[in-house]
């Protein structure tokens, strides 16, 4: 069984043969060491715990019976958007007014995931919140 406290020294060779042992399905495209590390920490923990609790296993069984869910995920303040680019991990807090990002306040997100990119994005499709896949 792996450990979490050999994940800081596994190279990425070592991270993805981790991935496959506890997954047992190939390493998703895209996933930079720190995420391995960071997914296979929180799975390794998860386990060792007994898992989530009984409701949530009971919720997650029985998948979305209300309905269809909207294109954009209803964003609370309080919540992070977290999404990776070019080896940063970039950090958005959901406020009353909008956004905060890089002690700025932002009206928009896909004002946001521009500065972060150089590219124009969908805010939401940037980070993870509409249905379409992410480039």
């Amino acid at each position: 069984m792996i450990r979490v406290a050999d994940l800081d020294t596994m190279d990425r060779a070592a991270l993805i043969a981790a991935w496959t042992e506890t997954f047992g399905t190939p390493v998703p495209k895209g996933l930079s060491q720190s995420f391995l590390r960071r997914f296979l920490a929180t799975e390794i923990q998860t386990r060792r715990s007994g898992g989530p609790p009984a409701r949530v296993r009971k919720a997650l069984m029985q998948g979305n019976d209300r309905g269809q869910r909207s294109k954009t995920a209803k964003l609370e303040p309080g919540s992070r958007l977290l999404r990776e680019w070019n080896g940063i991990t970039h950090v958005v807090e959901v406020t009353e007014d909008g956004f905060r990002w890089n002690g700025q306040c932002w009206r928009s997100l896909s004002v946001i995931a521009r500065e972060i990119t150089g590219a124009h994005w969908s805010g939401p499709r940037f980070f993870g919140l509409s249905g379409k896949s992410r480039s």
